[in-house]
């Protein structure tokens, strides 16, 4: 199957494209987008991978699924497009990010700027049917996203897996403590982070402490 992805996760994730459970997937994802709104847009779908080539990945942070309200979801996971107000769990990604490193809340909430710097932003779900969270949810996208995250874990050495919430946590059996800096919290929503399981865990300044000790270039967050 030809599928529309950057050249070096099509090469790393090339079997997939051809095993029964992705094509179910294809068919599934095409007849919803063909009968109902969907997001993120058809072409944003690999959004993620497109930006953020495999070998260029520094850092991955795991979302759950798209947005699944009107004009918010590119493919990013807890990213919006330019202009568009920031959904609760971002506000509280930049309220961390402002208390960590002291960085200025930004106006934008779209974190192309992160991905391009290395950043692998994708959500476990890749497409959501509009106003009906996790509704794409057990069709395959799992078993993908899944199998993206133990090939870095695999293929690269010294990355950085920001795990945020129970969704996100499911993938530390794919993920080589032993070569890899894992760092995890609750998830950044009201309800987790209101908790006292979000704020506080200086995940950004984690990041880029152990970037530096092996040799990378920190983020600019």
């Amino acid at each position: 199957m030809d599928v529309q992805i950057e050249p070096s996760w099509k090469e790393v994730l090339k079997e997939e494209f051809d095993k029964e459970y992705f094509k179910r997937l294809v068919d599934f994802v095409k007849r919803e987008y063909a009968q109902y709104e969907c997001y993120p847009p058809g072409k944003y779908i690999f959004n993620a991978f497109n930006l953020t080539p495999f070998d260029k990945v520094k850092v991955v942070i795991v979302g759950q699924d798209p947005y699944p309200n009107p004009g918010q979801a590119h493919g990013l996971c807890f990213s919006v497009r330019e202009g568009v107000p920031h959904p609760p769990s971002l506000q509280n990604i930049f309220r961390e990010l402002h208390d960590d490193l002291g960085i200025p809340i930004p106006r934008s909430g779209d974190l192309t700027r992160w991905a391009v710097q290395g950043v692998f932003l994708p959500n476990v779900v890749l497409t959501v049917r509009r106003g009906q969270p996790r509704s794409h949810a057990g069709k395959g996208w799992e078993t993908f996203t899944r199998t993206a995250i133990r090939k870095l874990s695999e293929q690269r050495e010294n990355l950085v897996f920001m795990l945020w919430g129970g969704d996100a946590k499911k993938n530390l059996p794919l993920i080589d403590q032993g070569k890899h800096l894992v760092l995890t919290s609750g998830h950044p929503s009201p309800l987790s982070a209101n908790k006292g399981y979000w704020f506080g865990n200086r995940h950004f300044s984690k990041a880029n402490e152990y970037l530096r000790s092996v040799g990378k270039e920190p983020i600019r967050w």
